[in-house]
């Protein structure tokens, strides 16, 4: 069956879904914009009750530890600097506030839509010392590391990025090896498998017998995957697939892959919710490191511990739902968050808060 998103796909996929679980199953959907399709389409609605699903990591605001969002906020604070940030990092809340907060008091934080964007800033305000602030995973890695290649080129001495990118595949195999989880199966993220491909999910389904599918964000095509997750643990014959053929290929983006290759070197991460991970993080090779923030404007990051009460990290490991936090849609709302996942348009909290407070059960007959 081909993904379109209509109506009669999604009911047909969810008859062929029901069939398939003869016992209790949990998939974990990585991606964040997984996560929001889901919820906003209704599908938990159309899955049986044996069937369960659990957010992870997908976010990459939310996975931010609280250490590197306290690091930002503090570069907000300094003289003669310019933090640029893309816009979900504003309400963060650290521990002293917020990069929004800063901002109100006359601190120097620009939103920027693109790290090419943060480059033209640099260039422009060649007075001060504009610090991106890298967030995200594979996919928007190579932007920065493109970036960095052009800042090389026209020797920006203004420019320094403070690089908080991580890999995901190395957080997965931590979920998949976790005592405390039971994780049949990965719905695995698309946007980043345009970027990495296939190849470094195979430990999943070899090393862990994890059955995995890369899916696409319509409707239909989640369900698409789900399907093929259940098929492969029906079967006993886990295996990584891909189900968003249009988009991602087995062999990844080669030239996305080259760069990130040439500008970075895998380093220990640590990650909100998980801890430290090994080498799910990104440093600056030798040649690039002058722009390198962290080293050259000597910017410390320090272990901090996550806002009272908030259990984000829980949520994020796919422990507990958002709705079991007990600061959830009470002193935690989108409004006023404690925590990241109340914040991102991408986080499980922010969603759960959106779409499923009163469950409501929805249709998708045609």
């Amino acid at each position: 069956m081909t993904p379109s998103g209509n109506s009669k796909d999604v009911s047909l996929l969810a008859e062929s879904i029901r069939g398939l679980v003869t016992r209790e199953t949990t998939i974990m959907e990585v991606c964040g914009t997984h996560t929001v399709s889901i919820f906003r389409n209704g599908l938990k609605s159309l899955f049986p009750e044996r069937l369960r699903l659990v957010s992870g990591p997908g976010c990459p605001v939310c996975v931010t530890d609280q250490g590197e969002i306290d690091a930002a906020i503090a570069v907000a604070e300094r003289k003669n600097t310019i933090v640029a940030t893309y816009g979900d990092m504003l309400r963060v809340p650290g521990s002293t506030g917020s990069l929004l907060d800063a901002r109100s008091l006359g601190r120097k934080v620009e939103v920027v839509t693109s790290a090419a964007e943060a480059v033209h800033l640099a260039e422009k305000t060649p007075g001060e010392n504009v610090v991106f602030l890298g967030i995200g995973f594979e996919t928007t890695a190579p932007a920065t590391a493109s970036v960095i290649l052009e800042a090389k080129e026209k020797d920006l001495r203004n420019f320094y990025v403070l690089c908080l990118h991580k890999r995901v595949p190395p957080a997965l195999k931590l979920l998949a090896d976790a005592p405390d989880l039971s994780i049949d199966g990965f719905l695995l993220p698309g946007h980043v498998s345009v970027v990495i491909g296939l190849e470094p999910y195979r430990f999943l389904a070899g090393q862990f017998r994890k059955a995995c599918a890369v899916a696409g964000f319509e409707a239909a095509d989640i369900m698409l995957g789900i399907a093929e997750i259940l098929r492969q643990i029906r079967t006993g014959h886990p295996e990584v697939r891909s189900m968003y053929p249009r988009a991602v290929r087995p062999e990844g983006n080669e030239k996305a892959k080259e760069l990130l290759a040439k500008v970075f070197d895998h380093v220990d991460a640590s990650w909100r919710g998980l801890g430290e991970i090994r080498e799910s993080g990104y440093a600056f090779r030798e040649p690039f490191r002058r722009f390198d923030a962290a080293s050259m404007l000597d910017i410390a990051i320090e272990s901090a511990p996550p806002p009272e009460g908030c259990r984000c990290g829980d949520v994020l490991k796919g422990l507990i739902s958002p709705k079991e936090c007990p600061l959830f849609a009470t002193t935690c709302t989108p409004t006023h968050p404690v925590g990241p996942c109340m914040v991102s348009s991408e986080g499980s909290c922010a969603a759960h808060y959106t779409y499923a407070r009163k469950e409501t059960k929805l249709s998708w007959d045609a």
